[in-house]
C-alpha cells in the first residue's frame, strides 16, 4: 500500500521456464526466475523484498521509465515552435521522466485473457503538463510470457497533443542470480556504432564507429574486459552508460540488440527490439548503500541494464530518430527478452 492509502497489487506470471512477479507501482518487475544449466531456478533481476524498498531506495529497479527514458540536455526541448522546460533531476539535465516519472506512478494492472499465454497489461494516463510534458498520454505496457523462455514487453500509447515519448524497461540483470558481480558476463552487441557523450552524459550528436574502442562488443566479450581501460568515454560515465546504435536491415522490425552468456551458471539472455538503440549500463552507481532482496547489499557493478530505447537527447538532435508522437498516431514498440541456459 502506498503512503496515501492506495493499494498496490502484485501479479505472478508462470510458464514452464519463467516465473515473474510484477507490481502496479512503476509497472515494476520485482522478480524473474529462470533455470541455470543444472535446472536450478534463480532470480536474475535486482530489486527489493517489499514495496517500501522501491519507495525509498530504488535506482529504477525493474521499472518502466518515461515519459522520456534517459537524458534530455538542460531539461529543455522545442516542439512546433514551443519550448518546454522539464525538471533538472540529474545535475543540469533531465533524466528518466523527471522527479516523478512513470517509475513512481501507480499503474492499473489487468490480466490478459485473450490467449493461453500468461500476460498482464498495465495502463497509466499521464495528464497534460505532468512533469512539464505536453499532451494527455494514455499508455499501456504489456508483459507476456511466451514459449521458449520469452518475456515480451509491448509499449503502446496515444496522445491528444503533440508530445515526445521514449519508453524502456529498466531491469538490472545478474544471470548468476546475484552471487557475483556482472563483469564476467560475456556480452555480444549487434552494434557497430555508439553515441559518445559529454561530461553530463549527453550525446554529442556523433555516431562513432566502435572499431578499435572499448565499445566493440560485436564479438563475445566479458563486460569487465575493458571497463577500466584508459578511455575518456569510460571515465566520464564511470564505466558503460552509453547508447548503442543497433545494426538493422529494416526499420521498426524486431532486430537483435544483444546477447549475454554467464559462464558459471550457463544462463543466457537475448534481447530483440523494434527500437533503434540500447543503453548498456554496467551498474556504475551501485555502491553497497542499497540493501535489496534477502538483505543483500548491491555493490559496485552487481547488475547490468540493456535499456532498449530511442537515443538520449533525441528532441535536441534532429539527425536522431524522431521521438515525436502526434494525435492520431500510435506509439507501438516491442522488446523481447529470451532466457535460456547452455
Amino acid at each position: 500500500m502506498l503512503p496515501d492509502g492506495r493499494p498496490v497489487r502484485a501479479f505472478t506470471l508462470r510458464n514452464d521456464q519463467l516465473t515473474m512477479q510484477v507490481i502496479e507501482y512503476g509497472a515494476i518487475i520485482t522478480s524473474l526466475s529462470t533455470p541455470d544449466r543444472q535446472g536450478r531456478s534463480g532470480d536474475v533481476v535486482l530489486g527489493h523484498d517489499s514495496l517500501d524498498g522501491y519507495l525509498e531506495h530504488s535506482p529504477y529497479f525493474g521499472a518502466v521509465v518515461g515519459r522520456f527514458a534517459n537524458r534530455i540536455a538542460r531539461g529543455r526541448f522545442a516542439l512546433d515552435g514551443v519550448t518546454y522546460q522539464l525538471a533538472r533531476n540529474d545535475g543540469e539535465n533531465h533524466l528518466h521522466g523527471g522527479v516523478r516519472g512513470f517509475d513512481k506512478r501507480l499503474w492499473r494492472g489487468e490480466v490478459l485473457t485473450e490467449d493461453a499465454q500468461p500476460a498482464v497489461a498495465f495502463r497509466y494516463v499521464s495528464e497534460d503538463g505532468e512533469e512539464g510534458y505536453p499532451g494527455r498520454l494514455d499508455v499501456v505496457v504489456s508483459y507476456v510470457l511466451a514459449s521458449s523462455g520469452e518475456l515480451r514487453v509491448r509499449y503502446r500509447a496515444r496522445t491528444d497533443k503533440p508530445t515526445i515519448l521514449n519508453l524502456t524497461q529498466h531491469s538490472y540483470f545478474n544471470l548468476t542470480a546475484g552471487t557475483t558481480d556482472v563483469l564476467g558476463h560475456v556480452l555480444t552487441m549487434n552494434a557497430s556504432r555508439f553515441t559518445p557523450v559529454d561530461a553530463g552524459l549527453i550525446p554529442t550528436g556523433v555516431l562513432r564507429d566502435v572499431s578499435g574502442t572499448s565499445f566493440d562488443f560485436r564479438s563475445p566479450t566479458p563486460i569487465g574486459a575493458r571497463i577500466d581501460a584508459r578511455d575518456e568515454q569510460l571515465a566520464l560515465a564511470g564505466g558503460y552508460d552509453h547508447n548503442f546504435v543497433i545494426d538493422r536491415a529494416d526499420d521498426h522490425t524486431l532486430a537483435l540488440a544483444a546477447r549475454v552468456h554467464e559462464p558459471t551458471s550457463g544462463r543466457t539472455l537475448e534481447v530483440r527490439t523494434t527500437q533503434p538503440g540500447v543503453q548498456l549500463y554496467s551498474g556504475n552507481f551501485l555502491d553497497g548503500s542499497i540493501t535489496g532482496k534477502g538483505g543483500r547489499r548491491y555493490a559496485h557493478r552487481t547488475g547490468f541494464c540493456l535499456e532498449t530505447q530511442h537515443f538520449p537527447d533525441s528532441p535536441n538532435e534532429p539527425a536522431f530518430p524522431s521521438v515525436v508522437l502526434r494525435p492520431g498516431e500510435e506509439y507501438d514498440e516491442e522488446t523481447v527478452f529470451t532466457f535460456g541456459a547452455t
